[in-house]
Parts: C-alpha cells; structure tokens; sequence
C-alpha cells in the first residue's frame, strides 16, 4: 500500500468514528457569555435601558388603553392673517413726505445743533466757515434785505384763466420773462447761476433759503404747496427771482408719480394745456418754469412742443435741470450744467461747486441746480460768499436765457 492510500484510509476510519457521536453540549452560561459582555458597555448598556422603557411604555397602553382617553379635547383650526403691504406713496406724498421727512422739525425753535452730535462730517470752505452734514439746521447768518422786486402781478402781465390768473404777453409788448426776472448786469467776471428747488412745501428751510440766500440765487417753488402766493411775495421781497416746477412724466409712471397733474409723454396738446393752466395759474410772478422729474416726457416730440408752445405764447422762459438741454423752444431757454447734491453730504456738494466754479471760468458761465435739503442751502449759502474773492460773478438763472434763434 502506497503511503497517499494509507493516509486516505486512516482520515476516512476518523470520519467514521466521529459521524455518530452526539454534538458536544454547552451550557446557558457559556451560550449567553459573548452577549453579557457586549451589555457590560457603558454605551450598550444606556441604548438597552432605552430600548427597555419604551417597550414597557407600549405594553403599558396596550394592556390599560390610552391614559388620556377619557380627557375632553378638541381641535381648532389656525388661519394666518395675511400680510398686507402698505400701498407705495404716491410722487406728491414722497415729494412732499419722504424728502423732508427727517428736515421737517428741524430748529423750529432756533435751537442750534452741534453738528458733533450727528455723526456728520464737518467740511470748512476756503473762507473758513464750516458746513455741517446731513440732517443740521441751516446756522448760515440771515442776509439783509436788498434790492426787493416789484410785488407780483405786474400790471398788464396776467389774465383770467379757469383755475386762476395766467401769464401774459403785455399789449406793450413786455413779458413775464423779463419783467419779473430779477435784474443784472454784467462785469466781465465768469458766471455762475444757482437755483434751490422744492420750496414752499416746508417752512423752515423755504425760510432759510429766502433770508440765507444771496437775492442772486433763483428759488423754484413747488405748485402744489399751500399758501404758495405768500411765499413767492416773500421770495421777491427779499430780491430773489422765482420760477415754478412743472410735474413731467418720469419712467415708471404712476408707480413713480409727481402728483396729480403730471404731464404726460402721451397727452395731447388739450390735455397738456388744461394741466398747464391749473399749474401756471397757482401764482404769480414767476419768470420761468423748470421741470420736476420728466424723463418719459422728455421722449416725446408732440407733449414737448405743445408744452413748450404754450410757455412761448405766454412770454414764460424754460429752465431745465440738464435733462432736456436738446430741446428747444419757449420763450426763453437755458440748461443746467450740473446738479449739486445728488449725493447729500457737504463733501459732496462743495465737491460739485467747486467743479461748476471751475467749467465757468472755463466757459465764461455756468448753471447748477439743486433741491432745498438743509445741507444744500447751508452749503450753497457758506460757498456763494466768497464767490467774488474768487473772480467769479453770482448771476441769477434769467441771465442765463437765451431766446431762440439767438
């Protein structure tokens, strides 16, 4: 027998020596050993006791029933109010509201407000005086009154319209453009012309810009404020020329509204012309209008010309911001260079000054316009006072008319 065949044989007789003995027997302990000192864990042992109480918490309401069976309940269904959003104020109320909200109180009583105390930047001018940041009352001295213009109307100069008396080409031949201009001569000096607008809607800085303001500053006045006679008389009595704001269409109408008698870049010439009355026949002695927004309007050749033609029947000059400056026409024309404060800080509006000073005495003349914030007439105010020192002549906007074709 090979040594392969006695190995084989010898495996063999062990297979079947052990095929019909009975399995070796352990005991409970040693069965359950492995599974004890998995539970003797820390970790185990918490997740066990866990698992533990919840199934005695299910028996127990498996066997007695729910615990809170018998406890009356019911269910109510909870409905959100919805939200509301307040309705966007119209052009008129954010003109008259939201621009002047912060300004509308402020030194009502001639308390002064250390500027220190507002967080704001103080910038000093080139004469020294300071001027004080957003939100400040305006601290610029009060001027004395000089040379105050004819009280308004001129003889000869108005008529009746339907919502009050309208500009007119006297029989003489004299027009509102002229007689109601403040007058001005020339001294060879580059020029400058500054006009403050949005008068008339509040009290303390339309105050402020007529009694701080040098009388070559021209104000112009909004149509829809109250008492608006009264202030243009009191405007002219202190030697300023005024001019009115005309509503136009700005992009975004009517969610961007000037109030309710905006001209419109789709109105025809009846339509432009009963809006023009109602404006043009607020007050009187005015010399020009400017426009109040009116980038729409300003797209449109038919609402422009029919605006337009109405101011050249009435002898009323055409002042615009910038905007319009390719537009010709009205009695008498002539276009803002700049406007100061679209950015309101006093670094700002020094900043743009300074500039407008510098393109006249490059050109010979320049015009800026500007809104009447405190910050602006304060600004406006400390700069023109030193405007001669500096070569330059303060001319009021009339003088800067030009009549078409000239």
């Amino acid at each position: 027998m090979s040594l392969r065949t006695a190995m084989f044989a010898k495996r063999q007789s062990v297979l079947a020596a052990t095929a019909g003995a009975p399995p070796a027997r352990k005991s409970v302990g040693d069965t359950f050993a492995p599974m004890m000192r998995q539970l003797k864990k820390p970790p185990v042992a918490v997740a066990g006791a866990g698992v533990l109480l919840l199934a005695a918490a299910g028996l127990f309401v498996t066997v007695l029933g729910d615990p809170r069976a018998g406890v009356p309940s019911a269910r109510a269904e909870l409905a959100r109010a919805p939200v509301v959003e307040a309705p966007a104020p119209t052009g008129l109320e954010a003109f008259s509201m939201g621009a002047y909200g912060s300004y509308q109180d402020l030194a009502a009583d001639g308390t002064v407000v250390d500027p220190a105390m507002t967080g704001e930047a103080v910038i000093t001018l080139p004469n020294g005086a300071t001027v004080s940041g957003n939100g400040a009352p305006v601290t610029a001295p009060r001027l004395a009154i000089a040379s105050p213009l004819p009280a308004a109307p001129i003889a000869g100069l108005s008529q009746p319209g339907p919502d009050g008396p309208l500009p007119t080409i006297a029989t003489d031949g004299r027009v509102p453009a002229q007689a109601y201009a403040r007058p001005f001569r020339a001294n060879g000096r580059p020029r400058v012309a500054l006009v403050v607008g949005g008068l008339g809607l509040n009290a303390v800085t339309t105050r402020a810009a007529i009694e701080r303001l040098p009388a070559d500053v021209t104000l112009s006045f909004v149509p829809y404020a109250e008492g608006l006679q009264g202030w243009i008389d009191l405007a002219r009595a202190h030697g300023h020329e005024v001019m009115l704001e005309m509503p136009m269409e700005p992009t975004g109408y009517p969610d961007n509204d000037p109030g309710p008698y905006t001209l419109l870049a789709r109105g025809d010439s009846a339509d432009i012309t009963a809006k023009m009355n109602w404006l043009l026949g607020r007050a009187t002695g005015y010399f020009g209008v400017t426009n109040y927004m009116g980038d729409k309007f300003a797209t449109s050749d038919g609402a422009m010309n029919a605006f337009l033609g109405v101011l050249r029947q009435r002898g009323v000059a055409f002042l615009d911001d910038g905007s319009m400056s390719r537009r010709p026409g009205a009695w008498a024309r002539a276009s803002a260079n700049r406007i100061i404060d679209e950015q309101q800080t006093p670094a700002a509006i020094v900043g743009q000054l300074n500039a407008l000073e510098a393109l006249a005495k490059a050109r010979g003349q320049a015009m800026g316009t500007g809104f009447s914030y405190p910050v602006t007439v304060e600004a406006v105010a400390r700069w023109t006072s030193e405007l001669e020192a500096r070569g330059l002549q303060l001319a009021p906007a009339s003088a800067m008319t030009q009549r078409p074709g000239r």
